[in-house]
């Protein structure tokens, strides 16, 4: 990005405001604005071609060989701008190594390549720490002691043993002075039942 006279102007104004904070007048105050508002517009037109530069390297690359000499000549400048080269750009210069421009993009985006590999291992090397705790651990009331005390059989309170029910008492048996009776009396033999006579009398018919 490049300054014209009249924007390093304002720029070097307002540096020395930054360093020297100093009452600004309000030309100034406008002049930093107007600057503020070029730069964003120019870094955003820089991100606009900067995506149309890479969606033509994804074409020319997706087209090779046929376009090889549009392809380095897009790689270099994309390179130039902080582009880092993805496998697919590793994959396609090692393709066309037989050329000394792609022999030499390929030494480049290698060497980048790598260095992005050694970044990220570096960043993974890392131990995680773990935060120390902020509140000590305190114990809850009753813990242990209270479920011990908890599964203590429950204890009767005392109170007037006379009011206690008692047991019954079994049932009395028969008096010693009366007899036992006998199985002969509870259980009498049976009769047999009388012999029929010897002679029995005889009836006379009726004539």
């Amino acid at each position: 990005m490049a300054f014209g006279a009249q924007e390093l102007r304002v720029l070097r104004r307002a540096l020395a405001l930054a360093l020297h904070p100093t009452p600004a007048s309000a030309e100034d105050v406008q002049d930093c604005l107007r600057l503020a508002e070029s730069v964003d517009e120019a870094a955003r037109e820089g991100a606009r071609l900067r995506a149309f530069l890479l969606a033509d390297l994804a074409r020319y690359r997706a087209a090779l060989p046929g376009t090889a000499a549009g392809y380095l000549v897009l790689l270099e400048e994309a390179l130039s701008s902080g582009y880092r080269p993805d496998p697919d750009d590793l994959s396609a210069l090692r393709a066309l190594r037989g050329n000394p421009t792609a022999a030499a993009l390929l030494d480049r985006c290698a060497a980048l390549a790598e260095q992005d590999v050694r970044t990220r291992l570096a960043g993974c090397g890392t131990t995680p720490t773990v935060p120390a705790s902020r509140t000590r651990l305190t114990a809850l009331p009753g813990g242990l002691a209270a479920l011990s005390a908890s599964e203590e059989p429950v204890k009767k309170p005392a109170g007037n043993p006379a009011a206690e029910p008692r047991p019954q008492s079994p049932a009395k048996g028969p008096r010693p002075d009366r007899p036992i009776p006998t199985p002969g009396e509870v259980f009498p033999p049976k009769r047999k039942p009388a012999p029929p006579p010897a002679n029995p009398p005889q009836q006379l018919a009726a004539g």
